[in-house]
């Protein structure tokens, strides 16, 4: 794979965002229009008690991704009520077409005490465009910790692909303290599920890309179809010291499959890596891959899981 970066498109710091945002544009997300593209990105506020809050919104932009053309007024999607499952954050939110409307999978966070967080898949459903999202019944997660998988289930990627849906996710596999006394670390690797309505969905458990190490944790594949192959980007890290040490920090990965069965990882090829000296020169992370008037693109995160911003980069040959 080849891919040529256009460098980064948003900086949050030069926009004003929803109420109470003031930094970050984590995980960027495209639902592509005939005459712009809408970019999805959680950014965060800090509550009074010096936690933080993502908060879903969007920026579109025109399709050169010079310019952004208006922004959200607020959050698309309302954080959850107090007990629920998304009551401490929305992020990421993956957003697909279907059936005359977008459907938007969330990964929800909420806070714990013997570890930090818990998280969770919901689905919200919009009917105006993706302007604003309302979530599906109750409000409670599409998918959860399960027997077979006790921890975090999260990162969402959904595709509808000959008839029926099909979920690439992350799921938990433990919590581990670096040094007695130290906070635990979580632990996570890349799954698939399958569904016929979006709501239910099969899920076995089963990892399905290779970990170059006991200690890697995967986050946020996205999928592409191009020249009769399927191609997966991710991003990994190691468990332990990556918000400090770079050399531990995220990376983006890369698996190809015949059959979205059988996954062969092969992060030489991938194409793309950190650029010395540049705002992504420590760290790359949370892509998401989209095509626009016939081109395959991908946003991504930087330095410092997307504080001042996201960028774009555009495949070039494969």
């Amino acid at each position: 794979m080849k891919w040529r970066k256009l460098g980064k498109i948003f900086d949050p710091s030069r926009h004003v965002l929803a109420e109470g945002c003031s930094s970050f544009a984590k995980s960027p997300q495209a639902l592509v229009f005939d005459d712009f593209v809408r970019i999805y990105f959680c950014s965060q506020k800090k509550t009074g008690n010096g936690k933080y809050l993502s908060c879903p919104q969007y920026a579109d932009f025109n399709k050169t991704f010079d310019a952004v053309l208006r922004l959200s007024k607020g959050p698309v999607v309302e954080l959850g009520k107090l007990g629920e499952f998304d009551e401490h954050g929305i992020f990421p939110l993956n957003v697909l077409r279907h059936q005359g409307k977008v459907f938007g999978y969330t990964s929800g966070w909420s806070r714990r005490t013997s570890v930090s967080i818990d998280m969770s898949i919901g689905l919200a459903i919009s009917g105006n465009d993706g302007v604003s999202f309302e979530k599906y019944g109750h409000g409670g997660p599409v998918m959860a910790a399960a027997h077979n998988e006790p921890f975090l289930v999260g990162d969402p990627f959904v595709q509808y692909l000959d008839g029926a849906f099909h979920m690439w996710y992350i799921f938990g596999t433990g919590w581990k303290r670096p040094a007695p006394g130290a906070d635990a670390e979580r632990f996570y690797r890349i799954a698939h599920a399958a569904s016929k309505d979006g709501i239910n969905w099969n899920r076995d458990g089963a990892t399905i890309v290779a970990a170059r190490s006991e200690n890697e944790c995967q986050a946020l594949p996205t999928v592409f179809r191009a020249d009769g192959r399927y191609h997966m980007y991710f991003c990994y890290r190691d468990a332990y010291d990556f918000r400090n040490n770079r050399n531990k920090s995220y990376r983006l990965g890369y698996a190809f499959s015949d059959d979205l069965a059988v996954w062969h990882r092969d992060d030489a090829n991938s194409g793309i890596d950190v650029t010395e000296g540049a705002w992504d020169s420590d760290m790359m992370c949370y892509p998401n891959t989209f095509k626009c008037d016939g081109e395959v693109y991908m946003l991504y995160n930087g330095n410092e899981f997307g504080r001042d911003g996201f960028g774009l980069a555009k495949l070039t040959g494969g």
